[in-house]
């Protein structure tokens, strides 16, 4: 991914807001910045209740609060953040910025304020406020896309739109006080954002290798790759199948194995082990691994040889909060100008992400009587490896671009 961009165009007043707060001149900027203060506050909350401290009372209780903030709180900001940031050089086309990423913003946040703290107001009327972050994103991304027909970058539009139909199983399932419609659409939440870790990771990580080792980029190998994507989205609609029908495991678990090793063999082509130096590629790397992991693990939990639980947080710890940091650090780096290096502390907080996935997803594979202290440290971990995230990126995030260029 390149970072140079032309400066958005539009009237004086919208220059003049862009240039007086460089905090909305893209997308990555508050998402990526909010998105990290969010998700270190969510968990530290999650402690609490853990430890039997209530410190809130959100909508649909502390358990769904918990499933649906990191996955459409954080996780989808992140998400937006990464694609209406990259869409730009995509296109070439200005992004999002001023006050219209403002407004999205703003939706945003709405969304995380009224769910933690819900007011006296029907639940319906809370879910369709949530609900629409996702869709009003799809539809920027479709605009910026079809403009220029880039059909290939349209893939990216069905995935945000299905996740938000699984944020409506969730919020149908709160309403309706039906625990398996929230299992079913927390589930499909976290296979679409593998798929999507899968699309994007397979773009970019052998392409960002390839670029720092100096050496030619591993040539996709099309059969690979069509086993490696499409055994996962077969998974994502197998998942939407099981709503309606109640499908038997080992079809789920033959997909979910022949996803792990396609991705697996997919991972090896992009030489990994020669970033052991630099965090910001062993990051995405270690990342990868774990969304592999998670789907074995996932296959496993499919013939009841496994707690479900445990291959969700594979990869949702491992994989998705690994590879959104690495990529937050990355990304960040080159949007605002700066050289690609790992900055002090980003190599400590991707380590202590991966030892977060270990403790909260592996160990009790093993001694599952240690659960209750493996999450501790687990959550521990997260809040540690986010505070030092923003910690080093506040300022970068908020100041102008080091270059001087706009965005």
């Amino acid at each position: 991914m390149t970072s140079g961009f032309e400066p958005a165009t539009g009237g004086t007043k919208r220059r003049s807001l862009v240039q007086a707060m460089p905090l909305w001149r893209l997308a990555f900027r508050p998402f990526f910045l909010l998105g990290a203060i969010f998700s270190l506050v969510a968990m530290l909350l999650w402690g609490g209740f853990w430890h039997g401290e209530m410190l809130l009372s959100p909508y649909g209780g502390m358990l769904w609060w918990h499933q649906h903030e990191m996955l459409f709180g954080f996780g989808a900001a992140i998400v937006v953040g990464f694609l209406l940031t990259a869409v730009q050089n995509w296109t070439g086309r200005p992004g999002l910025s001023g006050g219209s990423l403002f407004a999205l913003v703003l939706l945003w946040l709405m969304g995380r304020l009224l769910l933690a703290v819900p007011p006296d107001a029907s639940a319906v009327w809370l879910a369709l406020l949530d609900i629409a972050f996702l869709p009003a994103a799809a539809a920027i991304l479709a605009l910026s896309v079809i403009r220029v027909r880039q059909w290939r970058n349209l893939i990216f539009l069905p995935m945000l739109l299905l996740l938000s139909a699984a944020n409506g199983l969730m919020h149908w399932g709160a309403i309706q006080f039906d625990g398996q419609a929230v299992r079913e659409g927390a589930h499909i939440a976290i296979l679409l954002m593998t798929l999507l870790m899968v699309v994007l990771g397979g773009r970019v990580i052998p392409f960002f290798t390839a670029r720092r080792l100096g050496i030619a980029q591993p040539t996709p190998r099309p059969w690979l790759e069509t086993i490696a994507v499409g055994s996962v989205t077969l998974l994502v609609i197998l998942l939407w199948f099981d709503v309606l029908v109640a499908l038997p495991g080992p079809p789920m678990a033959i997909v979910a194995l022949a996803a792990a090793i396609a991705n697996a063999w997919r991972l090896c082509r992009w030489k990994g082990l020669y970033c052991l130096k630099e965090p910001l590629l062993w990051g995405l790397h270690a990342s990868y691994a774990f969304v592999c992991l998670g789907l074995a693990m996932w296959g496993a939990a499919s013939l009841g040889l496994l707690d479900a639980s445990l291959a969700l947080h594979a990869i949702a710890v491992g994989g998705m909060g690994t590879m959104m940091l690495a990529m937050m650090a990355r990304v960040s780096l080159g949007h605002t100008g700066r050289a690609i290096r790992t900055l002090p502390g980003i190599g400590v907080a991707l380590g202590m992400l991966l030892l977060a996935a270990v403790l909260r997803a592996l160990l009790p594979v093993i001694w599952p009587q240690l659960l209750p202290w493996t999450l501790s440290m687990s959550v521990l971990c997260w809040v540690l490896a986010f505070t030092l995230f923003v910690w080093r990126y506040a300022r970068l995030l908020a100041t102008p671009r080091a270059d001087g260029q706009a965005g």
